[in-house]
C-alpha cells in the first residue's frame, strides 16, 4: 500500500509486521512477559495468565486485521473495540492490578500504560477513517473479475 503521509509519499506495507504499532505492541508484550516472570506462583492462573493473553492478544488481533483490509468491517472489527483496541484496553486494567498487588513497580506500569494509550490512539486512527489501510480492488481488477 502506498499513500501520503504530511506531504511525503510512504512505501508499500506489505506485512503488519512493519507496522509501527505491531511492533510496538510486540515490545510491550515482551516486556510484560519478561516482566510477569517475576509474579508470584500464586498468581500464574490468574494475573499472569491474563496479562500475558491479553498483551499477546493485541498483536495477534492486528495480524488479523491487517489480513482482512480488504473487508472494511472485518478490518474496523479487529482494530476496534471488538479486538484489538479492547484487548489493549484490558491490558491496562491488569497493569494496573499488578502495580496495586504490589508485582510491578509503579513507573514500569505507568510506563507501559502510557505504551497501550499510544497503541489504542494509533488503532483509532487507523479506524477513522479506515481507507487508507483498506485493500480495494482497482476498476481493473474489477473488470477483469467481470470478464
Amino acid at each position: 500500500m502506498t499513500g501520503r503521509r504530511g506531504g511525503e509519499v510512504t512505501e508499500r506495507i506489505r506485512s503488519h509486521r512493519e507496522l509501527e504499532v505491531f511492533q510496538k505492541a510486540m515490545r510491550v508484550a515482551m516486556e510484560i512477559y519478561e516482566l510477569s516472570k517475576g509474579f508470584p506462583a500464586g498468581e500464574q492462573y490468574s494475573l499472569t495468565d491474563q496479562i500475558r493473553r491479553s498483551s499477546r492478544s493485541v498483536c495477534a488481533t492486528l495480524a488479523e486485521g491487517w489480513r482482512k483490509r480488504r473487508y472494511e468491517a472485518a478490518f474496523i472489527s479487529k482494530l476496534s473495540d471488538a479486538d484489538a483496541e479492547a484487548e489493549a484496553a484490558e491490558s491496562q486494567v491488569w497493569l494496573e492490578l499488578a502495580a496495586e498487588c504490589g508485582h510491578l513497580q509503579r513507573e514500569q506500569a505507568i510506563d507501559l500504560y502510557k505504551s497501550y494509550d499510544h497503541i489504542i490512539a494509533t488503532l483509532v486512527g487507523m479506524i477513522t477513517p479506515p481507507p487508507p489501510h483498506l485493500v480495494t480492488p482497482s476498476s481493473s481488477e474489477v473488470f477483469h473479475a467481470c470478464s
